[in-house]
């Protein structure tokens, strides 16, 4: 388990785009955290760094559950927020992208906590500050940390 502390939205943008670069194809990021924990920054900057996409474009899909980036590597975004349970998750088929060549990119992903692949990457966000954030991360593989 690794920790870490931005002090600024800038700084977990920042830190979410360095491990864009670095996460592999088939990447499983499972993102916990309060509201306002910072998840969404970190994915902004994990879309730059791994699909070379503009922040800017990254939006949480809170009402769609899923955004898909296409970029040098395709992200897939999901907001579970607005799930109901494991089992709407599995009836709309969202399973499927675990093997779909992409990084999935899962906020909230206790929702589907019994359905996480083994080998995901967890990474909590809690506040610690106003605008500071820790950033703690649990990788099973321990390849990219």
């Amino acid at each position: 388990m690794e920790q870490f502390v931005t002090h600024s939205a800038a700084e977990t943008m920042e830190w979410g785009r360095q491990l864009g670069l670095k996460l592999p194809l088939h990447s499983i990021v499972c993102l916990f955290g309060d509201l306002a924990a910072g998840k969404t920054t970190l994915i902004k900057g994990l879309v730059a760094g791994a699909a070379n996409i503009d922040p800017s474009e990254v939006q949480s899909p809170t009402f769609t559950y899923l955004h898909i980036y296409n970029g040098d590597k395709k992200v897939f975004h999901f907001d579970l927020y607005r799930l109901r349970d494991v089992d709407e998750f599995l009836g709309m088929g969202f399973d499927e992208y675990f093997e779909s060549g992409g990084i999935c990119c899962i906020e909230w992903s206790e929702r589907i906590a019994s359905h996480l692949p083994a080998n995901s990457i967890h990474i909590t966000l809690s506040h610690e500050g106003l605008d500071k954030r820790k950033i703690t991360v649990r990788d099973s593989n321990e390849t990219i940390f």
